[in-house]
């Protein structure tokens, strides 16, 4: 190898490496928001291993408002398995925000009951799995604490009052 390539390639290599370090870097995000959902569909099928063990499929609808003021509908599948109101659930929620944007989470939880056998609150966790419109490409994570009301006469499942956190990055910010 000639000086004179070598220099060349070292020169690009250089170039490079200084064209990449003015590339936008991803910034996270964080959101603080609550909710407040009922039960509009639910399916309870009682498991005969132990008293009070059930496993069902419910969807919670809502709303949304962030520490921002920002508003969005709020729709979740989930997938319960408790035993007297205490157990585990899994999620799927997809948040709708008013321009037609919207970002869905992946979340997993504990439930914990009242000595009554009737769920009460749940701590949950989750990623981010998809995005459309200006979340197009969202990356990151989601906690939530929940409190949930007893049922009413006629209700499927108590509201829902839950409070969160969502830590995300978008491509090119």
């Amino acid at each position: 190898m000639t000086i004179r390539t070598g220099f060349t390639i070292a020169s690009m290599v250089m170039i490079g490496i200084w064209v990449l370090g003015f590339a936008p870097q991803a910034r996270a995000e964080t959101v603080n928001f609550k909710q407040f959902t009922h039960v509009t569909k639910q399916d309870m099928v009682p498991v005969a291993d132990v008293e009070g063990h059930a496993i069902g499929v419910n969807v919670r609808e809502g709303a949304q408002v962030s520490d921002k003021g920002e508003w969005a509908w709020v729709k979740a599948c989930l997938v319960v398995d408790s035993i007297k109101g205490a157990g585990k659930l899994e999620a799927y929620t997809t948040i709708t925000f008013m321009d037609g944007s919207t970002y869905t989470i992946h979340t997993r939880g504990a439930l914990e009951a009242t000595p009554q056998g009737v769920t009460s609150a749940a701590k949950i966790t989750g990623d981010l799995v998809s995005g459309t419109g200006r979340f197009q490409g969202i990356k990151g994570t989601v906690t939530m604490s929940t409190k949930l009301l007893t049922p009413e006469k006629g209700e499927l499942g108590g509201k829902a009052f839950n409070e969160g956190t969502l830590t995300y990055t978008l491509p090119g910010r």
